[in-house]
């Protein structure tokens, strides 16, 4: 697992052993950012269910202006801090669950990544989809990484933009309703 492109291209990252944290395969990872474009510069990221911080990091190589990482899983939160200081671009490690974090936090995003663990309800995925959507700007995106198979959330202001499967995983890109 690396960054893909940009100024910290190639650099390594460390996941923990096991299987708490499932990263996003690198080719996955590539030819999503490739879709992205020009998106991810100047942008300020929410990568929830952070894990490692592949998406934050792999964005703010990009240029992103901002990444916020939110992970609760301890060891996980470890190594993303190793990750955040070898990568040297900054972000900011918020080392709670995302349902306390949208509780506590009223920051607004243009993009956000969104990896639940697989075993994640539906519902619970819907309902961070909704929180997802009070915190994206007006034409914001949103990627919501699932494994095929999953139910499409509901969202109301939530548009769905784009749809990929590579082999068990499933994205979906939203955009929020301009105003």
């Amino acid at each position: 697992m690396r960054v893909i492109a940009g100024r910290s291209k190639g650099r390594r990252l460390n996941a923990p052993p096991g299987d708490s944290t499932r990263p996003m395969q690198d080719r996955v990872k590539e030819a999503l950012f490739s879709s992205l474009g020009s998106v991810v510069v100047g942008a300020e990221v929410l990568d929830l269910y952070a894990g490692t911080g592949s998406m934050g990091l792999e964005a703010l190589s990009r240029g992103a202006r901002r990444a916020v990482f939110v992970e609760r899983n301890r060891t996980a939160v470890t190594f993303l801090r190793k990750n955040c200081e070898a990568v040297g671009l900054g972000g900011e490690v918020v080392p709670v669950d995302v349902a306390r974090f949208f509780a506590q936090r009223s920051d607004l995003f243009d993009l956000v990544f969104v990896d639940p663990p697989y075993a994640d309800s539906d519902a619970e995925v819907g309902r961070t989809m909704a929180a997802v959507a009070g915190r994206l700007r007006p034409g914001g995106l949103a990627v919501l990484h699932r494994k095929v198979g999953s139910a499409l959330p509901e969202t109301e202001s939530l548009v769905l933009v784009d749809e990929r499967r590579y082999g068990s995983a499933q994205l979906w890109r939203f955009q929020k309703e301009s105003t």
